[in-house]
């Protein structure tokens, strides 16, 4: 029995699903050779505008071409209306079609109207007359017994949910890419599936996302549909049809209704169908970068902005056939990122942000460092002076501070308001937690501190409640996963991998030697996965290098490449000593051959900085090493420093404290969310430091931006490199 009536129900629901079809009235046809638009009207005895009209795709009767598949309207509902006509109400028409699926009384009361009740119970006039025939001829009385019909509810996304579908993200696949295969824009996958994090492009494998069916996948908005012909062979189903083609049967049926009024697909039967999507599952961060169009862009601006031929980006991009969108997500070859500035697998745009300012942004700005008032007594000149000389935190909280100051003055000149508060945190955990807890936050645009690990996880996640970005001065990473914050300067992974591509890429064949005590062994291990055939230099007790095996090591025949990988000052001073030695020292065959030497370091740190180090020797040995800083050379900043106070040079981290707040300030001056703003913006570069954020998703935003340094006739310059990224700024 059960079975019988599983069978009765799939009946009616089968019955029900396929009523609107043969309630369209439409016919499908294969456009002839010789045949026209107009002759295709007069055969169906409709008007060419009815048939343009059901057929959205076709702008014009030169569009209609020989094996092209045509809706015609056989009933004529699509007709052009005449001036004179009423147009036809179809949400009339449609109410006249819904029966009531039952009825309640209703006693009329005194002083109650028409009117009154149609509101009550949510239906129209007509409705309540059509089911009460005597309000036609009499007036409402009251204690009068009316049936009040009571109509199925229908849910309004109901009809629209049969043009989405439910994906299943693939691995290494974008919301970028996504897009594309959808052929919609990033900011609509946005507004489908409201659940995805703004902050982040980020997308899981395994994920289910709402997008819509294919294009043409319905009779609906076909604006810019793409449609083939297909011939129907033998032994071809509907679902295996739609399997095919991946879209629903019931979306074929909506696309060629004759289908069930011959009884079911047939043999040889032509039919109208989407153009087939790349169903291959390839499209993603692997082998292909994206490219977001913008508004008031041509295709030859593309191609050229994007160096790729009109033909090769039709090719990979079909959708183009209809015209170019903005918002449209375009395909490109992998290999182009080597040409484009790609940030996430997306193609950034040149984007000069002193130039893009809207001053009608007014960025809130925080800042939280630890100045130490509770420590410094201002009164007293001689002690402050004293104290601020031996505390690290409190000399770069202040420099960092004088250097901020600037940049507000600077980004005052170009037009923009901000408003600023400070902080002192004290460099206690505690002192921020009261700050917070007093303070409000809301509508806070960055938040810059504070300085410490603690402090800075305990803002970081307060801040994160009402999503703010919080910018890391000093730090590099945090044990714990924020991800709101931007780590300003970047991991030692970053500054390794740096220095030591640029090496392999002009590497020839240099005698490579790694000396490097137990506490770099990360440092070593990397060096040696690039240059495998490198000797290891012995060290005795992790402090000085075993001299007489290290001379046998230098070859006199190549230049030599020594990594020096320790955080000793006495290591450093000793080794850069025994290195330029051995740099000038003459061969011992007699023929006159110089040993040449080269120092380099993947790991940059104070142990390089300390007064024992000799800079001559650094300079003879030309020492190589990766940086976030380079020597400061802009000269618009220094004088504007020195100008604002008294004459004073401006120190590292001044010129720290005027480019981190510089490229924030700039960024929410171009669009007042920096999250946003750091999907499409690449490199920015200001008086010594540069910023590139990358987004790892749940862990932070990480700077990605680095130098090579090199001293050079006693010296520091930055290394050329050919294919740089040039800068935002």
């Amino acid at each position: 029995m059960k079975k019988y009536m599983l069978q009765l129900v799939f009946t009616m629901v089968l019955f029900f699903a396929m009523v609107p079809v043969s309630a369209q009235n439409y016919a499908t046809h294969a456009v002839k050779e010789g045949e026209t638009l107009k002759s295709i009207s007069q055969k169906y005895r409709v008007t060419p505008y009815s048939i343009l009209q059901a057929n959205k795709e076709i702008k014009s009767a030169s569009d209609v071409k020989e094996n092209t598949i045509l809706i015609i309207p056989l009933t004529g509902k699509v007709t052009e209306t005449k001036p004179e006509q009423k147009p036809v109400n179809k949400v009339e028409e449609q109410e006249e079609e819904v029966k009531p699926i039952r009825f309640i009384r209703h006693r009329v009361k005194r002083k109650e109207t028409i009117f009154g009740i149609t509101k009550k119970y949510n239906i129209t006039q007509d409705q309540l007359k059509r089911y009460n025939t005597n309000l036609y001829s009499e007036t409402l009385d009251r204690k009068m017994i009316l049936q009040i019909p009571v109509f199925p509810e229908v849910d309004p996304d109901e009809e629209k949910e049969l043009d989405f579908e439910i994906y299943t993200v693939q691995p290494k696949e974008t919301r970028w890419s996504v897009a594309h295969k959808y052929g919609i824009s990033v900011d609509s996958l946005l507004i489908l599936n409201p659940a995805l994090d703004k902050t982040t492009n980020y997308l899981a494998a395994g994920q289910e996302l709402k997008l819509p069916r294919p294009k043409g996948d319905s009779l609906k908005g076909q604006k810019t549909d793409l449609f083939t012909s297909y011939t129907v062979p033998p032994k071809m189903t509907l679902y295996s049809l739609g399997r095919e083609y991946g879209i629903p049967t019931d979306s074929i049926v909506r696309l060629n209704p004759e289908i069930m009024k011959q009884g079911g697909l047939k043999e040889g039967m032509v039919v109208r169908l989407p153009k087939k999507r790349d169903a291959k599952g390839e499209v993603n961060t692997e082998n292909f970068i994206f490219y977001e169009v913008k508004p008031k862009q041509n295709i030859f601006r593309i191609t050229q902005n994007l160096k790729i031929t009109r033909e090769e980006l039709f090719r990979l991009n079909p959708a183009l056939e209809n015209g170019l969108k903005a918002g449209m997500v375009l395909k490109l070859p992998k290999e182009k990122a080597k040409e484009l500035e790609v940030k996430n697998a997306l193609v950034l745009d040149k984007i000069n942000l002193v130039d893009s300012i809207n001053v009608e942004n007014r960025p809130k700005l925080v800042f939280m460092l630890p100045f130490r008032l509770d420590k410094v007594n201002v009164a007293d000149t001689e002690k402050a002076e004293e104290l601020i000389k031996n505390r690290r935190d409190l000399a770069l909280s202040l420099g960092f501070y004088t250097g901020a100051m600037v940049a507000l003055d600077s980004i005052k000149k170009l037009g923009v308001s901000v408003d600023v508060k400070t902080y002192d945190t004290q460099l206690d955990q505690a002192k921020v937690k009261e700050i917070l807890f007093r303070e409000n936050l809301n509508g806070v645009d960055a938040i810059i501190g504070p300085l410490a690990a603690g402090p800075l996880d305990e803002v970081a996640v307060q801040a994160a409640a009402k999503k703010i970005p919080v910018i890391a001065p000093i730090s590099s990473d945090s044990k714990l996963s924020h991800n709101n914050v931007f780590f300003s300067v970047p991991r030692d992974a970053v500054l390794r991998d740096k220095l030591l591509s640029y090496m392999k890429k002009i590497h020839k064949n240099e005698n490579v030697i790694i000396i490097a005590d137990s506490t770099h062994q990360v440092a070593h291990d990397s060096i040696l996965s690039k240059f495998p055939a490198a000797q290891i230099a012995k060290i005795i007790d992790n402090k000085s290098l075993h001299l007489d095996r290290f001379l046998i090591q230098l070859s006199n025949e190549k230049e030599n490449w020594v990594f020096l990988e320790t955080d000793q000052p006495n290591m450093v001073a000793s080794v850069t000593s025994i290195l330029n030695s051995a740099n000038t020292r003459i061969g011992e065959t007699g023929e006159g051959k110089q040993t040449k030497v080269r120092m380099f370091t993947t790991s940059y740190n104070g142990a390089f900085d300390d007064d024992a180090v000799s800079r001559t020797h650094l300079s003879n040995l030309r020492f190589t090493y990766p940086s976030f800083y380079k020597e400061n050379g802009n000269d618009a900043f220094v004088s504007a420093y020195t100008k604002k106070y008294d004459g004073l040079i401006p120190d590292r981290y001044a010129v720290r404290g005027f480019d981190v707040t510089m490229d924030v300030l700039l960024k929410l001056a171009y669009k007042k969310n920096l999250f946003e703003t750091s999907k499409y913006i690449g490199l920015t570069e200001y008086a010594g430091n540069g910023f590139d954020y990358l987004n790892d998703w749940t862990s932070g935003y990480f700077n990605r931006a680095c130098y090579i340094m090199e001293y050079d006739n006693l010296t520091i310059k930055e290394v050329e490199q050919k294919n740089d990224i040039k800068s935002n700024l």
